[in-house]
């Protein structure tokens, strides 16, 4: 173990000397201090501008105004492993940065500002995920931004007093915090930047235009085709005059039988007494992929009972709560209806639609029906799961309910969940097995939390599966949906055994968190074998006891985390936790509090163990 630990040192202060090597101190004398040498240490002795994590990685390089000249070898840089901010502001640096730096994938801040670097900045640049901000102001690089909107995390990107040209990308401005391509030679019409930036952000740029700065863009010229003689003949004229006469006849058709079934409908409607709410048909095949919000509501009810869901007793519309987002403030029920929809998924609790506002914000809105939760309760509900502010469970910013319909309203989580990644499309991310690792151990103290805070109310998630599993804009999992479903109107799929547990309240709240921890188990088992938990009378659950039972049990592991080399002996120690979370015997489960700190254990026992692989 300590010739292995030697000889990882020996090649981390190879590379971080190599890397050195590139950059002289100018006219400066080093003394003693400065380290960046093959006889001290770079954590132990302190090198200048070197600063190491706990476990003695290299986690941040900052050598601002430190007279460096020369050029930057991101090669060697990006070797340095966890090395997450490099900062070299204010030096002589030059040259060029090179594709190399793509190789820097933890890199979460870069800061190359007030230096001499030139030419095109890499593509590659694009390619860095982690990457939250950004600074190569005041050099000398020129030509076309890469893709750099792709980045979806990125809230600060500073790139004024180059020579930059070409048109600005439609970066995510809504997630931008700070933004400046000042003094530069970008052209044509500025992005809409949803009125979070002003025009010092743009100015210097004379080819530019449109909002913030006060130069209009000009109207795009429409080309004027000049008409063409017919050539057609009598025959075909009369053809294409007999084509119209035929669709015409269809449209009146199609209009008088819409009119007879809306009318037939009325009066159905009318003998119930207009009381009861007409069932949305549950064939997928009914919903259009684009509709409006309106369409919420039951089919078939008449637009003059648009409001299906008011309340029969004050024949008023209850209000949408906003609980947390000062973006949906003064937002109504009618405004939300109102705005186009988009069906994302349909199940046998509800519908799922991603909605559109007209300021450009988007949001989810999940339809809830036979949640098995009163108004009255669903609302105290909905308040006490916002009062908890977990940053791993996405909290709904608004609600309405009334007694024949909730509706619930997310922000819009546009990276996808965990069941698409492993499961579905993973749009080209690798989902390795440390991040698997790190997804299990988020979710696990996300879900202790709030066990631990809303136990006294008996709130549970309910209905925990890899489909709530969510990505937020910088890829950490979110918990979605917590709280809404009653467990006994739950996905049967996700619904665990609940052997032993007495029917009373008190001992129903208790069966509703033991689901947790029995869902949280089978995620467990999707991340280790990559298996859909129900497929073609395939049960995961069941095929893995019996594969342990067996004593097959490296066969279950998913082939990727094999192939890649995770440790046999951590996947073993996880697979322990999630046997123990889907025990048959509710009252056997442990509780997520303990389930979190054995995941911690096991993620320690990782990171710890990263030193001395090969």
């Amino acid at each position: 173990m300590a010739n292995s630990e030697d000889q990882d040192l020996k090649q981390l202060k190879q590379v971080l000397v190599q890397f050195m090597g590139k950059l002289s101190p100018g006219n400066s004398v080093r003394d003693v201090k400065w380290g960046w040498n093959m006889s001290s240490d770079p954590c132990r002795d302190q090198w200048e501008g070197v600063t190491c994590d706990k476990q003695n990685y290299v986690t941040k390089i900052v050598l601002e105004m430190s007279n460096l000249t020369g050029v930057l070898d991101a090669n060697s840089l990006c070797m340095v492993q966890s090395l997450g901010v490099v900062s070299l502001k204010n030096n002589k640096i030059s040259g060029l940065l090179s594709e190399d730096i793509g190789n820097c994938r933890d890199l979460t801040h870069f800061y190359i500002s007030g230096n001499q670097f030139s030419g095109d900045l890499p593509d590659s640049l694009s390619q860095l995920n982690n990457l939250k901000r950004i600074d190569i102001s005041n050099n000398n690089f020129y030509g076309e931004l890469p893709d750099l909107p792709k980045i979806s995390g990125l809230i600060s990107f500073l790139a004024q007093n180059n020579q930059l040209d070409g048109q600005i990308p439609d970066f995510d401005f809504s997630n931008l915090k700070v933004f400046n391509v000042s003094n530069n030679n970008f052209s044509g019409p500025i992005p809409d930047v949803k009125g979070q930036l002003t025009k010092d952000s743009f100015s210097g740029n004379p080819k530019l235009c449109g909002k913030p700065l006060p130069n209009t863009c000009p109207p795009v010229p429409t080309s004027i085709m000049p008409k063409k003689k017919s050539n057609k003949s009598s025959s075909q004229k009369l053809l294409i005059f007999s084509g119209y006469i035929i669709i015409l006849s269809l449209v009146f058709v199609c209009f008088f039988v819409y009119k007879f079934i809306s009318k037939k409908r009325t009066r159905e409607y009318e003998e119930k007494g207009g009381n009861e709410k007409i069932a949305t048909p549950d064939t997928a095949s009914t919903v259009p992929n684009t509709i409006t919000s309106s369409e919420f509501k039951a089919d078939g009810v008449p637009k003059t009972a648009e409001y299906s869901l008011t309340s029969v007793e004050t024949g008023t519309v209850p209000p949408l709560v906003v609980l947390t987002s000062p973006l949906l403030m003064g937002l109504s029920f009618e405004e939300l209806l109102r705005a186009p929809a988009e069906l994302l998924a349909r199940g046998k609790n509800g519908s799922l639609y991603k909605v559109m506002l007209d300021d450009g914000v988007n949001l989810v809105v999940k339809r809830i029906r036979n949640c098995g939760i009163s108004s009255e309760d669903f609302k105290t509900r909905m308040k006490k799961i916002d009062q908890a502010k977990c940053r791993n469970v996405l909290p709904a910013v608004a609600f309405y309910c009334s007694r024949q319909e909730k509706l619930l309203v997310y922000e819009y989580q546009p990276n996808g969940n965990l069941f698409n990644l492993l499961h579905g499309s993973s749009n080209g991310q690798i989902f390795d097995w440390g991040s698997r690792l790190n997804v299990a151990d988020i979710i696990a103290e996300s879900l202790a939390f709030m066990h631990q805070e809303l136990r006294e109310d008996g709130i549970a998630h309910g209905n925990l599966k890899s489909m709530n599993i969510l990505f937020n804009m910088t890829m950490e999992p979110c918990i979605s949906e917590y709280g809404v479903m009653g467990t006994e109107n739950q996905d049967q799929s996700f619904l665990s055994p609940n052997n032993g547990i007495e029917s009373s309240n008190a001992g129903h709240a208790y069966s509703t968190f033991k689901d947790d921890v029995y869902g949280f188990g089978v995620i467990l088992l999707e991340l280790l074998t990559g298996k859909l938990v129900k497929q073609n009378g395939f049960d995961l659950p069941r095929w893995v006891h019996s594969v342990v039972k067996e004593e097959w049990t490296l066969e279950l592991f998913d082939k990727a985390l094999i192939q890649e080399g995770a440790s046999e002996e951590r996947m073993v120690n996880l697979l322990r936790v999630a046997l123990q979370c889907i025990n048959p015997s509710a009252n056997d489960r442990p509780s997520m509090s303990r389930v979190s700190m054995r995941l911690k254990s096991i993620k320690e026992e990782e990171e710890r163990s990263i030193s001395s692989d090969p």
